[in-house]
């Protein structure tokens, strides 16, 4: 600290001025590893669960990926080729609808991103 009046009113200023906006770097180192310890507490449960020999602990996450598979493969392949077999073959139109799948497809992707980043540690021999 400065005994000159012009620095200690500057260093009193400063002090203020980083109480009233403090700096974003230090907020976002401090966001940052808490969110860390967040994703780390988080893949600890996962490794729990995925070792679990329970079907009902460890395959929740399979189970999901293939209702949001079927309900795509529905969407996409399934209620086309419905429509056109009962037309062609039984001359009749059926008023089939596509599943709504707006709430699945969050899930869907989440879980895309995830597998896209195990193939991605296959590629890189880790596991």
């Amino acid at each position: 600290m400065a005994f000159d009046p012009l620095s200690a009113g500057l260093d009193l200023a400063n002090s203020v001025i980083n109480k009233i906006w403090p700096d974003k770097t230090e907020s976002e180192k401090a966001q940052l590893a808490a969110a860390v310890v967040i994703v780390n507490g988080q893949l600890d449960i996962n490794k729990i669960e995925a070792a679990s020999p329970s079907v009902f602990v460890a395959g929740w996450r399979p189970f999901i990926g293939w209702v949001c598979g079927v309900a795509c493969a529905w969407n996409w392949v399934g209620l086309a080729m419905a429509k056109f077999v009962a037309l062609t073959f039984f001359n009749h139109a059926i008023d089939l609808h596509a599943a709504d799948i707006s709430e699945m497809m969050p899930v869907l992707m989440g879980m895309l991103g995830l597998g896209g980043l195990r193939t991605f540690e296959k590629v890189k021999g880790v596991a």
